[in-house]
């Protein structure tokens, strides 16, 4: 009787559990169950922060925003109340980049929707 060698697939699964975990730290990287044991966690993490990852720059518009408005003698909350009120249809994404690198442009459309 010819040898029959098993478990082609069991290795397949082990080494691709393996090259998810290519540059993790330790045992992690090339033991089987502790590799597995940390993709677990890493993945739950990755989609977690992707998630946090947009509110976190959400927030970032917020307080650019906010000081630039600051400068200009009013918050944050009436300056996205007249840039609704006067139809400026620029979001608060393009709105903080403008303040960052060209405050005087920023400067114009708030004296804009102030006048």
């Amino acid at each position: 009787m010819t040898r029959v060698k098993r478990g082609t697939i069991a290795n397949k699964r082990r080494k691709k559990v393996l090259t998810y975990t290519k540059g993790f730290q330790y045992g992690r990287k090339n033991k089987f169950r502790q590799a597995k044991e940390a993709l677990l966690h890493a993945w739950t993490h990755s989609y977690r922060d992707r998630k946090r990852k947009k509110r976190e720059a959400r927030q970032l518009w917020t307080v650019k925003l906010n000081a630039v408005a600051r400068d200009n003698g009013i918050n944050y909350s009436k300056l996205i109340k007249l840039l609704k009120d006067k139809n400026v249809k620029l979001d608060r994404k393009v709105l903080a980049q403008l303040a960052e690198e060209n405050p005087e442009i920023m400067q114009a459309i708030i004296t804009l929707v102030q006048s």
